[in-house]
Parts: structure tokens; C-alpha cells; sequence
């Protein structure tokens, strides 16, 4: 898996750029509202994320790491593919992207979305955040944080990331599954 590229942007267009990294071009699809953000020639880190479909294989780029992981949260939602993933993902939280779709205002890029995909997204999106509630009220160990937050999807490497993150003072089960939460939709 590639995780970060960093190196020079030696081109830039409406969908992606091709960055230099040891003299081996990566061409990386980034949001709209991330590549204006972005000048040719310059020194970039990007956050990455390596799709592979039945006939493709593609690289995905966030700036930053709260991009990178609301992605693969939307990705997991049925009909929502990695392009409409990667455009939602500049919204950086599930809380300011559930605001974006019941305000009507989405970033750029996203197009050919329809209300009624609109809607399953925020439904399913919002069923996690109950799931998640249901998840916290039952936990009572702290091996089960982990089983609780792999039933939601996360892979084990974020698991095991997030909950590294968790503050040793933070004992109860269910705070640790909150905060570990928190830091997995950043």
C-alpha cells in the first residue's frame, strides 16, 4: 500500500497530478477543491490511497489525513464510487459532511450525485453514527474496543493506529471506543 507521496508536481490538469517522486511520475486523482490548492512545481506531501477495480488501478490523493479516512468510510457506501468518494472526502468529518448534504451544499466536483444517492448517503451515514452509539453503550473490555470498531468496517492497521492515539487515563470501554472513533473519522 502506498500511504504519502511527497515530491515535486511536475504536471497539473482538472482531475489529477503526476508528481515526481526519485525521477518515477505518479499520477494521482485529487478533488477540485484540493488541486486549486496546488501550483506545478511546487514540493508536495499527499495522502494516498490505491484503488484497485476489475479493469484499473488508480491512486487517490488527500492533503490531509481526515480527507484520507473520510474516504474510505464513503467508500463503503454501496453505489458511492472512489471519484464521488474522493470529492465528498474534502469535507474532512462525517459531521460537516452529514451538514453539507442536509444543507444542499456540496464541494465542487461532485456531480452526476443525485437526491436519492444523496439521501442513501446520508442515511447510511447517519445509521453508523447510531450503530456506533449502540457499539459504545455494550463494550465493557478493552479487547473488545477492537472487535466493536472491526464490526463498523475499519481495517485492523487504522484500529490499531486510532487506538494507539488514546490517552492512557482513558479507561471505561466505552470512552475508549468514542475517542478511538473520533480520531478514525479525522
Amino acid at each position: 500500500m502506498i500511504s504519502f507521496l511527497k515530491g515535486e508536481v511536475i504536471y497539473k490538469d482538472d482531475k489529477r497530478v503526476i508528481l515526481d517522486k526519485d525521477g518515477i511520475g505518479f499520477e494521482v486523482f485529487l478533488a477540485p477543491d484540493n488541486l486549486e490548492k496546488i501550483k506545478t512545481g511546487e514540493d508536495l506531501r499527499i495522502f494516498t490511497f490505491l484503488f484497485l477495480g476489475e479493469k484499473v488501478m488508480e491512486l487517490y490523493g488527500f492533503l490531509t489525513e481526515k480527507e484520507l479516512e473520510l474516504f474510505r468510510i464513503l467508500k463503503g457506501v454501496s453505489g458511492v464510487g472512489p471519484k464521488t468518494a474522493m470529492n465528498l472526502a474534502v469535507l474532512q468529518s462525517i459531521e460537516k459532511l452529514k451538514e453539507a448534504l442536509e444543507n444542499g451544499k456540496m464541494p465542487a466536483g461532485v456531480k452526476g450525485v443525485g437526491a436519492k444517492k444523496l439521501q442513501k448517503i446520508l442515511l447510511e451515514i447517519t445509521g453508523k453514527i447510531e450503530e456506533i452509539k449502540k457499539i459504545g453503550k455494550k463494550i465493557d473490555s478493552a479487547d473488545e474496543v477492537y472487535g466493536a470498531l472491526s464490526k463498523l468496517g475499519f481495517s485492523r492497521q487504522d484500529i490499531a493506529a486510532a487506538i494507539a492515539k488514546i490517552p492512557e487515563n482513558i479507561k471505561g470501554p466505552e470512552e475508549r471506543v468514542k475517542l478511538a472513533l473520533k480520531y478514525l473519522a479525522k
